[in-house]
């Protein structure tokens, strides 16, 4: 069985950073694409960042220069680093992987990290 295990949130100062991790374990044969998501109260999930088994990245134009995603293929983990947080980044943060295994390719969730910036 797959698993998805995110850590690294918490409540900081405007200004502050934090890393979130996503470790995904069980009978995976690859991880295609790695993404973070973020759900705020009352208002739907949108994507932050994304990165390909290539190592391409996209953003989303609100933490663009502030967030950087990354990847350990390695340690099948997926890394969000975050810099410069505002209030407005406040929220649930998910972790998407599309994997392989033995039952085909889909995409997997991980369990959610609340991130809240306040002072």
């Amino acid at each position: 069985q797959v698993q998805l295990v995110e850590s690294g949130g918490g409540l900081v100062q405007p200004g502050g950073s934090l890393r979130l991790s996503c470790a995904a374990s069980g009978p995976i044969y690859s991880i295609n694409a790695m993404a973070w998501y973020r759900q705020a109260p009352g208002k739907e999930r949108e994507l932050v960042a994304a990165i390909t088994s290539g190592g391409s990245t996209n953003y989303a134009d609100s933490v663009l220069g502030r967030f950087t995603i990354s990847r350990d293929n390695a340690k099948n983990t997926v890394y969000l680093q975050m810099n410069s947080l505002k209030p407005e980044d406040t929220a649930a943060y998910y972790c998407n992987l599309v994997l392989t295994t033995g039952w085909g390719t889909g995409k997997y969730w991980g369990q959610g990290t609340q991130v809240t910036v306040s002072s």
